[in-house]
């Protein structure tokens, strides 16, 4: 290939050629979609480059202002100039600052090769220009409408002609010279300029109005004046019976050469609105990640016994919601957000039972032996990288089908992304500095600007309250919520371990210098790029949101561990003791350890929360415990152990009188019956109105039987201010001790990815070396001969089982490489170049120059063979 040819390609299939491995590793590591499966050649690497669903899905990536740039290039000419693009891009006035940018987004674009040719040669893909076009039925995001060309595509020779000659040109021989001339006369700006400047104001006035789009407009079938000065002349013309439309080179003219009407090359600056000490907000993060613990445990203790039961469609019920909600002492959005967290992170999970219940699984043990830092790392971590996503439960999805918590249509691919841009751009201010979240939003559209209706709005200046309620800016608006909720940041400022859980990473740098570093990025007067080139900030700040800038799984282990390492010395030390109050109260000053926890639950019940925890004694709480197997001397031991003030009298006489009375009665199965040494409290039962429901009757002195079940027996009992005890068919006292319900083992549920996942460096150098091998074999000359027809691209040699026998075994003597076509044990076939070795056996052992190795091959499987060309 001469110089010339490999700096200006003819194809996409030869630009691609072009490049280093290096470059198509980027390519195919921004579009990995693009290797699955490995391509044969680059050939089929530009075919699938420029498919439907590969292109959007590349468009979808881009910022605003390289997506600018590529709009601009679907309404230039096919193909454009670089002064051209520049001209659509900077204006008449040449915008210095999008002079600056312009080379880095269009270097973006040829990486990610939607645009190939050089600077005096640009060509948008097929695909890409057909998507982004101005047409009837999808007006482009530039608000430009169709050319002359192509709006006078449909009209009589007769009225072009005319409109030529209301326009002041001479008359053309034909309809084509004529389209030429009018196109000519309306990017000629002199000549533009003198013909508006003898319309009436109210044509001026319309033009103006459909200016910045859409360029399409409604006409009477009798026009007013105004309307006919322009139709006359072409200005407006028309598309279909009362519909015009204004020609793109008019509205260029209008505009002063600009494709849109706010070109913005740098991406919005995401400022501090208020700084706080880096300490205060380690020491608030550190708060709310201990909070955020303790609420896991809450939800989970709640359960311990069995949780609500799974809906037959899956999920939570909104009842059960609800009880949550009030059980955590939260709102149902957030409670929403804690379970999926504990179910993201494997620590809960149906039962698979008939009557299928959730519960904690045997992973929530092993989690609560480990130190709270390791507990919150886990649980930040498994948050950065879930797909599920709580904020859209109660919406619905495509079939209008409620959206519940822990239930199916959860998962959003998105969230990952978006949640490490977030805390990216949040790592990339000043510590302790907390930004504004509109700013941040912004900086997220323009870095993956929305398509369609609600991208047209915005590239016309029209950004709306409709821009704001996108996926994207949700997924942003949740994610900065969660992460205070979660401790990751601190008065809305990122946390030293929540810097840490990225891996330290940043943002992209200031705005101030990415303007500079476009401009060193340019590699010539005209500011073409290649293949290579460094990009501006802009542009690197658009590929570190892709998946590829992701933490390895061995990178976030090691980041998590930091992480945790930082919160350790940040989070409250357990207490061993609580204050006991006169007024049947206790009050935990701080989190307590979790066997004094767990006792002191059962105990008494839990008054208030916050920075103190106030327990309240009740005859209630005191009989559970003894319920739970222990007895009055217990306690009183308990609370002189863990209390720091002494037992007060009121708390001692009330676990006394309750431990008295506890057990007195006892309630066995006849359905029921109760039995009491003492005659004289059996006809204290008797006589009170409120155990009429429980249809008590004598059946001895010292025994009352019933046809309600013990239980309910039990609850009468203890409603009417006894305290009776259950006993066993042996008449023991059964101790009811919580029953911790598990789980079998569970695995967590996988993220769903976003794609194709990012191919690893292992991977890319070996899909590398297979397209490099199969376009060397695709497009290696090959010796011509007489009788055989010339092969069209990629069609495989054909030859007889004797001519290929023959020609490998003189290949053998002349020691000379051939092309082969091989189709292998799964029927995909490829084209090869091998140099053989040796020939027997119905085998040939050669050196494949494709694979960089030596191979045996079944001669059944050769389809043909042809020589090489002596150069």
């Amino acid at each position: 290939m001469s110089t010339e040819d490999q700096r200006a390609p003819r194809s996409l299939a030869a630009a691609l050629r072009a490049r280093d491995d290096a470059s198509l590793a980027a390519l195919l590591r921004a579009r990995p979609d693009l290797i699955t499966p490995v391509p044969t050649d680059l050939t089929q690497l530009a075919t699938r480059a420029g498919t439907r669903a590969s292109v959007v899905r590349a468009l979808e990536r881009l910022d605003r202002f390289a997506l600018q740039t590529a709009e601009a290039l679907a309404v230039a000419g096919d193909p454009a100039t670089y002064a051209e693009l520049l001209g659509l891009m900077a204006g008449d006035t040449l915008d210095p600052a999008v002079a600056d940018a312009l080379p880095g987004a269009l270097a973006a674009l040829r990486e990610q090769a939607l645009v190939w040719g050089d600077e005096s040669c640009l060509r948008l893909v097929r695909t890409a220009r057909e998507l982004l076009a101005p047409s009837a039925q999808h007006p482009s995001p530039t608000g430009l409408g169709p050319s002359v060309r192509e709006a006078t595509a449909g009209m009589s020779p007769g009225r072009i002609q005319e409109l030529v000659a209301t326009a002041g040109l001479p008359s053309t021989h034909d309809a084509v010279s004529a389209v030429g001339a009018l196109t000519a006369l309306f990017t000629h700006r002199r000549k533009m300029t003198a013909l508006l400047a003898s319309a009436p104001a109210d044509s001026v006035d319309v033009l103006k109005r459909l200016m910045w789009g859409p360029p399409y407009g409604q006409v009477t079938a009798d026009p007013a004046a105004r309307l006919r000065w322009l139709l006359d002349r072409g200005l407006l013309l028309p598309t279909a019976p009362g519909t015009v439309v204004l020609p793109r080179e008019v509205a260029l003219h209008l505009r002063g050469g600009r494709a849109h009407r706010t070109a913005e090359p740098v991406p919005p600056v995401v400022e501090a609105v208020a700084t706080h000490r880096p300490q205060v907000v380690d020491a608030t993060a550190a708060g709310q990640a201990y909070t955020s613990l303790a609420t896991v445990e809450e939800l989970l203790k709640d359960w311990h016994e069995g949780g609500p039961a799974v809906l037959r469609a899956g999920g939570l019920s909104v009842r059960d919601l609800k009880r949550t909600a009030v059980a955590l002492d939260v709102s149902e959005p957030m409670a929403a957000f804690w379970v999926e967290l504990a179910y993201a992170a494997g620590l809960l999970a149906s039962d698979g039972e008939a009557d299928e219940r959730y519960a904690a699984t045997p992973e929530y043990d092993e989690w609560l032996e480990r130190p709270p830092a390791d507990r919150w790392a886990q649980l930040a971590q498994v948050w950065l990288a879930a797909t599920r996503t709580s904020g859209v439960v109660g919406g619905r999805d495509l079939k209008e089908r409620a959206l519940s918590a822990l239930g199916p249509g959860l998962d959003r691919s998105a969230a990952p992304e978006v949640r490490h841009r977030v805390l990216a751009l949040l790592a990339g201010l000043p510590e302790g500095a907390a930004p504004d979240p509109e700013a941040v939003l912004a900086r997220l559209r323009w870095e993956r600007p929305l398509r369609g209706p609600q991208s047209q709005q915005s590239a016309q200046g029209q950004q709306g309250s409709q821009g704001d309620d996108d996926l994207r800016s949700r997924l942003a608006r949740w994610t900065l919520m969660e992460a205070e909720l979660l401790g990751v940041t601190g008065r809305g400022a990122l946390a030293a371990h929540g810097r840490a859980l990225l891996g330290g990473r940043s943002a992209t740098r200031p705005a101030a210098t990415a303007t500079a570093a476009a401009t060193d990025a340019r590699t010539g007067p005209t500011g073409s790029t290649g293949p290579g080139d460094k990009l501006p900030a802009p542009h690197r700040a658009t590929a570190a949101v892709s998946p590829a800038a992701s933490l390895s799984p061995p990178e976030q282990a090691v980041a998590t561990a930091a992480a945790a390492r930082l919160l350790a010395p940040l989070l409250p030390e357990p207490l061993d003791h609580v204050l006991l109050q006169a007024d049947l109260t206790a009050v935990a000053p701080g989190p307590l350890r979790r066997p004094l926890a767990d006792v002191l639950s059962v105990l008494a019940d839990v008054e208030s929360k916050g920075g103190a925890t106030v327990y309240r004694f009740t005859p209630g709480s005191v009989r559970r415990a003894l319920d739970a197997g222990r007895s009055a001397s217990d306690l009183h031991a308990f609370l002189t152990e863990h209390s720091r003030t002494p037992v007060p009298q009121p708390l001692a006489y009330l676990i006394d009188d309750v431990a008295r009375r506890h057990g007195h009665l006892r309630v066995g199965a006849a359905s029921a019956y109760v039995r009491c040494d003492d005659d004289a409290l059996l006809n204290e039962i008797l006589a009170d109105k409120r155990a009429a429901p429980l249809r008590l009757r004598r059946l001895a002195p010292t025994v009352l039987a019933t046809q309600a079940d013990p239980a309910a027996l039990l609850e009468g009992l203890r409603a009417m201010g006894f305290a009776p005890a259950a006993e066993s068919a042996e008449g023991d006292v059964l101790i009811t001790r919580a029953h911790a319900h598990r789980t079998p083992p569970r695995t967590a549920p996988e993220p769903v990815p976003d794609g194709p996942p990012v191919p690893d460096t292992t991977l890319l150098t070996a899909a590398i070396r297979a397209i490099r091998a199969g376009d060397l074999a695709a497009t290696t000359p090959r010796k011509p001969t007489e009788d055989a027809a010339p092969l069209a691209p990629g069609q495989l040699p054909r030859t007889s089982s004797a001519e290929t026998l023959a020609t490998m075994q003189a290949a053998v003597l002349t020691g000379e490489a051939l092309w082969i076509g091989y189709v292998n044990a799964e029927g995909t076939a490829s084209q090869r170049v091998i140099a053989p070795v040796r020939v027997e056996g119905g085998f040939v052992t050669a050196y494949d120059h494709t694979a960089d190795e030596v191979r045996t091959y079944p001669l059944h499987r050769i389809t043909g063979v042809a020589e090489l060309a002596d150069d």
